[in-house]
């Protein structure tokens, strides 16, 4: 399975090469890549003491900063390097406070592989959740670096748990220590022999727990939103949309929308922005417009979602509606505010949690979303009763940080 593995990884890297120019994406991940031995070897001496973080892109980011700004206080003698293998994750971190280096990871080839653990050569190293890289885990394993895994979430669909998994299990016996979201990870990891884990919880309730105690005030979204009811889509795809703007555009009542698309893609936009029959404004161009007298709101940027939610009376967010996934409902329900999303959420346990709690409302036809947001604008006493609802489940299951460091200082 190693050979067969490799084979493909220098096929990918090779195609990579070869045809990344005709995919923007790609092409930023090819270019950003390329630099990252020269940045470690500008930034990094032999003699620093170093702690690697790595995330797939920036949902990986923000479920695992309570623990990287933990390690940051606690180990003030050490330099953290930061990877991502995204560039969307890179691109909007890459000059975060937390990291003294912030680079691509290199691709998982061998050669590469020992490259960047010379340079880097980290006392510590914590992945998040998944995007778990063979021959890194196998090479950190060879040379006795301590590394952990966090916020791990496990299905017994996966190679791990089958009876031909024995290759993907000896990747999880790489890790030192696993902390798991819930009891079933432990239990699928007890079942294959594995006992160094810990049921921690999900580090994201910590992440936006901590965004409430932050200044979260924008003045653009105050004047739009002109102390009306305001509803806001975070990361939606076409499919939300083709709902939203129906709704938007047949909606009788006084409310103010906001929009934050997940693709920043100028065509979308441009083509989301004309479907809608209201009175609309663009982030890109808010300084040159009144705003207290447009419906709808735009964000064609990235970065200041989270914010927006402080401003939410209902949060819609969004990948639920078709099969790209859905984005985090934490950060709204942290705000307190009840939130809609698509039908598709079976993956996602929080949301299930939140359904069952009835502070989330699933929909699936646009007629079950015109009445459940309805309902929750014209009922102002149930709306609040809803948002109070996510509220407490964020404050109810906070602490996974605290406790994975806990286990560390008494092993590191």
């Amino acid at each position: 399975m190693g050979l067969f593995y490799n084979i493909i990884v220098g096929f990918a890297a090779i195609t990579v090469r070869l045809f990344g120019g005709f995919h923007k994406k790609i092409q930023k991940g090819q270019e950003g890549r390329s630099e990252s031995y020269q940045i470690l070897a500008q930034e990094l001496k032999q003699t620093d003491k170093v702690i690697w973080m790595h995330c797939a892109s920036l949902g990986e980011y923000e479920q695992g900063l309570p623990v990287f700004e933990a390690l940051k206080n606690h180990y003030k003698d050490h330099k953290f390097v930061l990877t991502f293998f995204s560039p969307s994750g890179y691109e909007i971190r890459k000059n975060n406070p937390i990291s003294d280096v912030v680079v691509y990871l290199p691709l998982d080839q061998k050669s590469e592989v020992k490259k960047f653990l010379d340079l880097t050569h980290p006392d510590l190293v914590v992945f998040v959740k998944y995007d778990l890289w063979p021959n890194y885990l196998l090479e950190l394993k060879r040379r006795n670096i301590t590394s952990i895994l966090i916020s791990a979430l496990f299905r017994p669909s996966q190679a791990y748990f089958k009876f031909y998994g024995g290759w993907f299990k000896k990747l999880l016996f790489s890790f030192d220590h696993i902390f798991t979201q819930d009891s079933g990870s432990k239990v699928l990891l007890n079942s294959i022999g594995y006992d160094a884990v810990t049921i921690s919880g999900d580090t994201r309730f910590d992440r936006v727990g901590n965004q409430t105690t932050t200044d979260n005030s924008l003045d653009f979204i105050a004047e739009f939103k002109n102390n009306q009811t305001c509803i806001v889509a975070g990361s939606t795809w076409p499919e939300d949309e083709l709902l939203l703007v129906e709704y938007i555009n047949n909606c009788k009542d006084d409310v103010k929308f906001v929009i934050a698309p997940h693709n920043m893609d100028l065509n979308q936009i441009k083509s989301l922005t004309k479907r809608i029959q209201k009175p609309t404004v663009l982030y890109s161009n808010y300084k040159n417009e009144t705003l207290n007298d447009k419906s709808v709101f735009v964000v064609d940027t990235i970065g200041l979602l989270t914010k927006i939610y402080n401003y939410a009376d209902i949060a819609y967010v969004g990948g639920a509606m078709g099969s790209t996934g859905l984005h985090n409902t934490l950060e709204a329900a942290t705000f307190g505010v009840p939130i809609v999303i698509g039908k598709n959420y079976k993956k996602f346990p929080e949301a299930k949690a939140m359904l069952s709690k009835g502070g989330l409302f699933s929909i699936r036809t646009f007629a079950s979303l015109e009445s459940t947001i309805n309902m929750l604008v014209n009922d102002p006493k149930k709306r609040v009763e809803c948002g109070q609802k996510n509220k407490d489940f964020i404050d109810d299951n906070k602490g996974a940080s605290e406790l994975i460091m806990t286990e560390l200082k008494s092993r590191f």
